[in-house]
């Protein structure tokens, strides 16, 4: 019974945002109570229930959230973005503009939110491709590749963040992991993934070719740039390295644990920006405020629908769903990271976000993690991985592809979704063979 009551209510989510067109939050709202109802719990330990599955989940993602859009926003209003676009092609040359800008978009993508970074970038590479005479197809997948990578893959991203947060990961970990993983997910998806797609030419529409592009002498230095938007990975990557090294009650290990929690980094780091990337620039602390306070507006929502995610993730937890599917799960063979990646690849088919389908399978798999031996980190990377499969029509990154790049349906089906799903299998390929090294 449990279970027909789990797979009615996440057929139910699905009908509520892809058919009916309900915001994911007031989804997962609906969803939880009518799961928490069927499974027979009081109404009020619903309302508990659903309380303190939105301030667990909220608690420490509020903070990384906040604070990495921030300092993405501001990397891409200070002209950081552009700069690192022309300085790496400046360091490989032309003949390798493709990673090139691959390189930019792994880099700036760390901190910037999946569509606030296409939206940014893409102009840059629609002025690439001009200039160099490349392909745009050619230029621009390799860029997203490395965009789509550090969505499902690293945190400070949504999915990812809560994904940790929710099992237990250690963040740093999960970084160090994804970044392993994101090198070979993004070389076969990107560069290597064009040589084989069809010649597809894309021909720009001019609305969207109208992003500001800063003049040389605007733009902040290179080194500027680059150590503030990989200031955060550093930092959070050196601690947990580190850490393996030195005794774990020292004062110089509790020193170093500090400053590389991601909240702590995130914060030096956009302490940081604040001045190399907007006082030393000319900018007054109004604007540069103002800056922050624009970029957290734009994530009121995904925050909410983050909680959501929570609250149904703790319903399942205190009605018994959970343990009673984490039982049937364990009876089976197969690798539970293999399991969290085919749930979240056939939640991603169907409702096209790749957060609501990575939250959405927490819940659900959440048992394995506790009651296996498998690593917490892995499962975030399997289910970031399956997030990223098979993006279509009910995609928003699909659309945006499509119309920025001026293509047809079936132009995008041909190179964006064979991209993405390329990502997830190269990210689940990697995921395994990772698990047999650590």
């Amino acid at each position: 019974m449990p279970l027909a009551i789990v797979f009615f209510g996440i057929l139910f989510l699905f009908l509520l945002i892809t058919l009916f067109k309900f915001n994911g939050f007031i989804s997962f709202i609906l969803v939880a109570i009518g799961i928490g109802i069927a499974q027979g719990m009081h109404l009020n330990d619903i309302v508990d229930s659903i309380e303190n599955g939105i301030g667990n989940t909220l608690g420490f993602l509020v903070m990384i959230l906040g604070f990495g859009v921030m300092l993405g926003k501001l990397v891409a209003e200070s002209g950081a973005a552009q700069q690192i676009t022309n300085g790496l092609i400046k360091i490989f040359g032309v003949n390798y503009t493709k990673v090139a800008v691959m390189l930019t978009g792994f880099i700036v993508g760390i901190t910037m939110f999946y569509s606030v970074g296409f939206v940014i970038l893409v102009p840059l590479v629609f002025t690439v491709a001009k200039t160099t005479g490349l392909s745009l197809i050619g230029v621009g997948l390799p860029m997203l590749a490395s965009l789509s990578v550090t969505h499902g893959f690293l945190p400070p991203h949504p999915a990812p963040s809560a994904l940790s947060v929710m099992f237990e990961a250690d963040i740093g970990k999960t970084l160090i992991y994804g970044v392993l993983l994101s090198i070979p997910a993004i070389l076969i998806s990107g560069p290597l993934l064009t040589h084989f797609l069809p010649k597809v030419e894309a021909k720009p529409l001019k609305e969207f070719m109208t992003t500001r592009v800063f003049k040389q002498d605007e733009l902040p230095s290179l080194f500027n740039s680059l150590s503030t938007a990989l200031l955060p990975v550093l930092l959070i990557g050196f601690s947990t390295l580190i850490s393996l090294l030195i005794q774990e009650e020292s004062i110089l290990s509790k020193c170093i644990n500090f400053i590389g929690n991601p909240v702590i980094a995130l914060l030096l780091t956009l302490l940081l920006g604040t001045y190399s990337l907007g006082i030393s620039r000319g900018k007054t602390m109004n604007q540069i405020m103002k800056t922050y306070a624009d970029a957290v507006s734009g994530i009121t929502m995904v925050l909410l629908v983050i909680s959501g995610a929570g609250a149904l993730k703790q319903i399942l937890i205190d009605s018994g769903v959970s343990d009673y599917i984490g039982g049937i799960l364990e009876i089976s063979s197969m690798s539970p990271l293999l399991i969290g990646w085919i749930i979240a690849t056939l939640i991603r088919f169907s409702v096209g976000s790749a957060t609501v389908a990575g939250l959405t399978t927490a819940g659900i798999v959440l048992p394995l993690v506790q009651n296996t031996n498998v690593s917490p980190e892995l499962m975030v990377l399997s289910i970031g991985s399956g997030s990223l499969m098979l993006s279509h029509v009910n995609d928003s990154g699909f659309w945006l592809f499509k119309e920025y790049f001026n293509l047809t349906v079936k132009e995008t089906l041909s190179t964006w979704t064979i991209m993405e799903t390329s990502i997830g299998i190269s990210g689940l390929i990697g995921v395994l063979i990772l698990n047999q090294l650590i």
